[in-house]
């Protein structure tokens, strides 16, 4: 994946964003040895969640693909800003089997922790059939907390890089320009400390 597209009524995530939103579900993917981790924005004028980016399963196709808000799992934890872990996909009348089907990949369980900026749910991180033990520990549902702050902060770091409109000047001092890659660097550094701890 060359960055992440522009999505209609969703902010377009710049390519340094884009990097360390891949970064968070890849590492999210290795940590919880899962089969895939997608990150979901929220488009809030059309009330539909984006496929951001991707690992695993689906990575190929799934980026800019659409689905409701208020539907499946990823629609509760976007209503509810709670995050949440399935063992069983099979006994859950939430989950949206028909969408899955239309993904190509049907799940046995997820994971999904809300991504939240302030008092806004800005989307979803979502880990699906992550290996057995990650299932049932309040423990992991901590750290894909973690993971999902980390993804808000890359959203802010998009933000942040975009900035008021420059009026005719030189240029911001090198100072200010090294800000947002000061925090890309660290959360990539938290990321790396995350992936080298014991789970």
């Amino acid at each position: 994946m060359s960055g992440a597209p522009a999505v209609s009524g969703v902010d377009p995530v710049d390519p340094l964003s884009g990097e360390l939103l891949r970064s968070v579900v890849d590492v999210a993917r290795a940590i919880f040895g899962a089969e895939a981790s997608s990150v979901f924005l929220l488009d809030e004028a059309a009330h539909e969640l984006v496929f951001q980016a991707v690992s695993g399963r689906g990575e190929a196709f799934l980026v800019g693909r659409r689905f409701p808000a208020d539907s499946g799992i990823a629609g509760w934890v976007v209503t509810s800003g709670e995050p949440v872990i399935v063992a069983d996909l099979s006994r859950n009348a939430a989950f949206d089997r028909d969408f899955a089907k239309s993904t190509e990949f049907v799940p046995d369980a997820l994971m999904a922790a809300p991504l939240i900026h302030g008092d806004r749910v800005l989307g979803v991180l979502e880990v699906l059939d992550p290996a057995p033990q990650a299932r049932s520990s309040l423990g992991e549902l901590d750290l894909l907390a973690l993971f999902a702050r980390q993804a808000a902060t890359a959203l802010r770091l998009a933000d942040d890089r975009r900035g008021p409109p420059r009026t005719a000047d030189p240029g911001p001092s090198p100072d200010l320009a090294a800000g947002p890659r000061s925090r890309a660097l660290d959360l990539l550094e938290d990321l790396r400390s995350v992936l080298q701890s014991p789970v």
